[in-house]
Order: structure tokens, then C-alpha cells, then sequence
């Protein structure tokens, strides 16, 4: 009966490790001397922890681990659809049993500020054991006085090899697949690892669905019917890190003027549907930023691709923002446009509303003629070249220079205008 019960549950669950040797993966962690592996010979949950990575990488498994080997009660929760009373429940439970208890609150970042607040007497008083987990970075998502009182372990994405064994280790253990007599070869273990982008219960799921697929069938699993198994989707949050960290890659390669890498960042999100208007943008502003008048013609490239992009939708916008992508990248590179914005920026704050010098204002009426407006403005068109020596900033900022040209491309052209 045990046996069928257990059977019932998904294979990630029926084949979830439940002592520390068994884990695979994240050796920084549960590697001879790391700190979880001496938690484990410890017996000892020193402190609330938050464990920090991406799915798939073994938060829960290890929460559930150190709770099992440090004989504490167990809470699990999803902060998804938990709230304040079920927190409430669950430590005055903890408070009856007299017994240590950890709380596992997976996705804690889903807890707003005041749910999060709630926790935090109960933490310090020692009445439950944190344990978060959350695939988004803690510094933003989790409040500091919570934050301040938890050691944060950093888990990786699993790698292929890592995979592998877990998926080798379901094959040689699990009662359902054994009872199935499943058949897959080494090669196509490691293609369903390779699918798997670094998410073991992903591999698991993979697995354990081309399984159901061929028991009645040989039970042959090839790499047709792994393909048929898989949804393939890539780890994007437009809302979390992930976000933002693609959209960095994006532009420090074009800024470093890597061309295959700022295509590939690109394809990255638009693979992963991030809405092409937004990638756009940012693209218009690198063109400025860090193109600037070095080629001038690369902010008129991107904000036509816009169009092409607002007409197109996707997927045929894809080629206009590659193209883009690669223009940018290759462009001669200069950030002196945004170095005026931002020098401009610190002058107006220091100095505040200078007033407009009185030759520069339009005398528009016989007061304003009278008490200066105007009066010594020379006329550019009445002078060689257009150009005119006289001033045009307030006179206590007369000698402030905002926008100094590099030596490339156009600018180089501005240099040599100015310097006349």
C-alpha cells in the first residue's frame, strides 16, 4: 500500500533526495566543509536562511533536508497563496507542540512589505525557523530588517553534467520506471539534460512524460519522443532580474562593441517574447548615450526601426531589431552627449535660475527695450560664416564646458567647428 501511494506522486517527488550525500549539485554548498554540509554534521539550524537561485536548482530539497536532519517541525508554504493567518497558524501550532519549527515560505518575494514585517518578531524571538526561497535577487525583494537576521545562500543553475546524475539516479531508483522496464540510452540522457536549461524537476518532468509515452511500447525512449515530451521555454521574468540582467548583457555588449554577443541578447529576449517596443527603446536611448555624435546617423537607424517594429509586430520585427542591434554594436562609440546631460544637470542644481543674459532676451515691448532686452545682440547671419563671438550663458557659469567632442567621426568635425 506504501509503495502505491508513493507511486502516485510526480517522479521529482518520488525521487527527491532526503540526505545531504544524496543531493547532486551545488558543491559550493553541500561540499565536505561547505556551510550547508555543516549544518548537516551539526544537527544544528544556527539562524533563518534564504535560499537565492533559479527553478529547478534544489531550494525546496534543501529546506526540507535540514529541517529532516535537525529534527525540526516542517511548515511549508507558498507565499503565492498563503497569508498572514496561515503564518499565524502555523507558529501557533509550533508554540503548542513545543517543538522546533522551520517555516519554509517558498517564493517569499511574493510577500508584500506588511506580510513580511508580520514575520519578523516571530523570527527573533526564535519561535519558527525561516527558511525563504526565491528566485529573485533579496536585496530588492526582501525587507532589510528580514533580511539583516538570515544567511543567504546562493544557488547556481544545475549543469548538464549535474542533470545527468539526477536523471540517471531516477532511472536506477525509481520503483515506477524500473516496473515500466523504461530503455533510454546515455545520449539521450543527456538530451533531455540539455532541454532541461538547467532545471532539474524540468528534466524529471521530461522524463518521466516520455516514459508514459513508450510503456506500452517497448519502452524505448528516443530522442523523437523526448522532443514531443518537452515544452522548451526560457527563464525570463519581464518583472524580476532576469529582466534586467538580459537587458544589461544587451547593452554593455553593444557599448563594448561585441556584435555576435549583442545579438545574441537580443535574440534572448525576443525568443522569450519580451514586447520588441521596449527592446527598441532602450536601443534609442544607447544610441544616444553611447553612440552620441560619433555617428549621428545611428539614433535615426534605431528610431526608424521603431517604425518597422510598431508596423511589423512579431515575429517579423525580429530582423529589424537584429539589424539595429548590429549597427549600434559596430558604431564608433562616445559617451560625451550623456556626459553634457549630466554636467549640465550638476550646474543647474548648483546654481539654480540664473537669469537669461539681458542681450539674449527679445525686447518685445518699449519697457523692456528700455532697461536693456536686446541691446548689443549681434546677428549671426551679419557675420562670416554664420559665426559670432559673444556670450550665451549666464555670466557666473561663462566658461562652463558641457560637451567636449572626441576625435572620431563626426565629432571630430564638431571639434574642429568649435575650436574656430
Amino acid at each position: 500500500m506504501e509503495n502505491n501511494i508513493e507511486t502516485k506522486q510526480p517522479l521529482a517527488s518520488r525521487v527527491r533526495p532526503r540526505v545531504i550525500d544524496d543531493f547532486v549539485g551545488q558543491e559550493h554548498l553541500v561540499g565536505q566543509g561547505k556551510p550547508l554540509r555543516i549544518i548537516s554534521d551539526s544537527k544544528n539550524l544556527p539562524g533563518s536562511i534564504i535560499f537565492w537561485g533559479p527553478p529547478g536548482c534544489g531550494k525546496t530539497t534543501l529546506a526540507r533536508m535540514i529541517a529532516k536532519i535537525t529534527g525540526a517541525e516542517f511548515v511549508e508554504m507558498s507565499a503565492v497563496s498563503a497569508g498572514k493567518a496561515d503564518v499565524e497558524r502555523a507558529i501557533n501550532k509550533a508554540r503548542l507542540m513545543h517543538k522546533k519549527t522551520v517555516l519554509f515560505l517558498d517564493e517569499i518575494h511574493r510577500f508584500n512589505k506588511a506580510q513580511q514585517d508580520f514575520l519578523l518578531p516571530f523570527v527573533e524571538s526564535g519561535a519558527i525557523t525561516l527558511i525563504g526561497a526565491t528566485t529573485e535577487n533579496p536585496s530588492f525583494e526582501v525587507i532589510s530588517p528580514l533580511l539583516s537576521r538570515s544567511r543567504v545562500f546562493i544557488l547556481n543553475q544545475l549543469d548538464e553534467d549535474s542533470l545527468f546524475s539526477i536523471l540517471k539516479n531516477a532511472l536506477k531508483k525509481d520503483f515506477e520506471l524500473n516496473r515500466a522496464s523504461i530503455k533510454i540510452d546515455d545520449k539521450n540522457i543527456r538530451f533531455i539534460a540539455h532541454l532541461a536549461n538547467g532545471d532539474a524537476r524540468t528534466a524529471l518532468n521530461i522524463l518521466e512524460f516520455a516514459a508514459s509515452l513508450v510503456k506500452d511500447n517497448g519502452g524505448e525512449i528516443n530522442e523523437q519522443i523526448i522532443l514531443s515530451s518537452v515544452q522548451k521555454t526560457l527563464r525570463y521574468d519581464r518583472a524580476g532580474e532576469e529582466h534586467y540582467n538580459i537587458i544589461s548583457a544587451m547593452h554593455k555588449s553593444m557599448r563594448d562593441s561585441d556584435v555576435q554577443a549583442a545579438v545574441y541578447w537580443v535574440m534572448r529576449m525576443i525568443e522569450a517574447g519580451e514586447d520588441p517596443e521596449y527592446i527598441i527603446r532602450r536601443m534609442i536611448r544607447f544610441a544616444s548615450e553611447d553612440i552620441g555624435n560619433a555617428d549621428p546617423q545611428a539614433l535615426q537607424v534605431a528610431v526608424n526601426s521603431l517604425e518597422s517594429v510598431r508596423f511589423l509586430g512579431y515575429p517579423e520585427c525580429n530582423t529589424a531589431l537584429i539589424q539595429t542591434a548590429i549597427y549600434l554594436a559596430a558604431a564608433p562609440k562616445s559617451n560625451k552627449v550623456y556626459e553634457a546631460v549630466n554636467k549640465a544637470k550638476e550646474v543647474i542644481a548648483a546654481t539654480g535660475n540664473l537669469p537669461v543674459p539681458l542681450h539674449l532676451r527679445n525686447p518685445e515691448t518699449k519697457l523692456m527695450k528700455e532697461i536693456g532686452y536686446g541691446k548689443g545682440y549681434k546677428y549671426a547671419h551679419d557675420f562670416e560664416g554664420a559665426r559670432v563671438e559673444q556670450e550665451h550663458l549666464p555670466h557666473e557659469i561663462k566658461d562652463a564646458l558641457f560637451y567636449d567632442p572626441t576625435d572620431m567621426g563626426f565629432e571630430a568635425d564638431m571639434r574642429k567647428r568649435m575650436r574656430k
